[in-house]
């Protein structure tokens, strides 16, 4: 794969990241997240519930431990925790390489606090704390979603020197609010005395989810602006970029600069939800079209692969677009798009997808234990 790997270096030599948005145990075991990490520019990876979910239900790599927990007698919460930390704290081994080479800017592995808690800030925080301790590895970012509730917790959670990936990021105004739990975060963690150039979070802004909901709400319009197809599959992009650009103002000023003379780093905007949904829609534009350096790109396999095998980076795609992506914005309000009822759904949709997948990966893993104890 000598022209993917090269594609793929272009992509970090642009200054974009490349994490991957999956993990299991077969991956760990088999070495291919290893060979990923050496081949193919992999420096992070990131989970969520709905990849434990598949991990657990797909593989039998898991048997031997389901087996001990139950001869343990642990509850099913334990044992999900168990298992899930387990992965993650191999994987934090495998990128523990990458993140001495970066100084902790890179070979970072997240897992998210348990999807319920998303609406209860003071559960949200105790459980990454113990999320922090359980996994034991300083390379962990612990994934708090950026709910209103979550933003205290991501301030708070910082101020105890624990890195954090803020998760389920769609808006702009939301965007802000993340931004300023994080720097009030490292306020609090200075004044505890924490080293704050070890203290690293990202900001994870969801891409493709928008475009499936705004192409869904206009292809229902029947008349008027929003009848235009030209329309449609750009606004995942034009949102992601305004949001770079909200970045770029909030990093900078006196207040910014205050926390940085003490070793601070920018909160990184990380492009998430990289896979594309609509098949009529170049499967690589999330990633070629957001490319600018100081960010992450985090990709499902299929994803990165496609980049590899055909993605074109063309330098800087996402600076010198902001007039544009504000005019295409400003052009879907014209066409009726009401972007703040968008993003309220996306949240509330993106909590409620998480919820049913953890539920899920437990029902699983129920059936499991109980067999076990058979």
């Amino acid at each position: 794969m000598s022209n993917g790997s090269d594609r793929l270096q272009q992509l970090a030599e642009a200054g974009v990241s490349i994490w991957l948005d999956d993990l299991s145990r077969e991956r760990l075991e088999s070495g291919n997240l290893a060979d990923l990490v050496k081949n193919s520019n992999i420096v992070g990876v990131t989970t969520n519930p709905a990849i434990f979910q598949a991990a657990l239900s797909d593989g039998e790599r898991y048997d031997a431990q389901v087996r001990e927990l139950a001869r343990s007698g642990a509850d099913l919460a334990t044992a999900a925790r168990a298992i899930t930390t387990d992965d993650v704290r191999d994987a934090c081994r495998v990128l523990r390489p990458v993140f001495d080479a970066t100084d902790g800017v890179d070979g970072r592995v997240s897992i998210e606090v348990a999807p319920g808690l998303a609406h209860d800030t003071e559960a949200t925080v105790a459980e990454a704390a113990e999320l922090w301790e359980q996994v034991g590895e300083p390379n962990l970012f612990i994934k708090i979603p950026g709910t209103p509730e979550g933003w205290p917790a991501i301030t708070q959670t910082l101020a105890h020197g624990i890195s954090v990936n803020v998760t389920l990021i769609f808006g702009l105004d939301q965007y802000r609010h993340v931004m300023e739990a994080y720097v009030a975060g490292l306020e609090q963690a200075a004044a505890h005395g924490h080293d704050l150039a070890t203290i690293h979070s990202v900001a994870s802004f969801f891409v493709s989810r928008v475009d499936s909901e705004i192409d869904k709400r206009l292809e229902a319009t029947t008349s008027g602006p929003g009848t235009d197809p030209a329309l449609r599959g750009k606004a995942g992009v034009a949102n992601a970029r305004l949001a770079f650009q909200a970045f770029e103002e909030f990093f900078s000023g006196p207040r910014w600069e205050a926390l940085e003379a003490q070793g601070a780093r920018k909160q990184r905007p990380l492009w998430a939800s990289t896979g594309v949904k609509n098949p009529d829609y170049d499967d690589t534009m999330y990633v070629v079209d957001l490319v600018v350096e100081d960010t992450v790109n985090t990709m499902p396999e299929k994803t990165l692969e496609a980049v590899a095998d055909h993605g074109e980076v063309r330098g800087d795609r996402v600076r010198p677009y902001y007039d544009d992506a504000a005019a295409h914005m400003a052009a879907l309000a014209e066409a009726g798009i009401d972007y703040d009822d968008v993003i309220a759904v996306l949240i509330k949709e993106g909590v409620d997808k998480f919820v049913t997948a953890w539920d899920e990966m437990l029902g699983t893993l129920s059936a499991s234990l109980e067999a076990a104890r058979a």
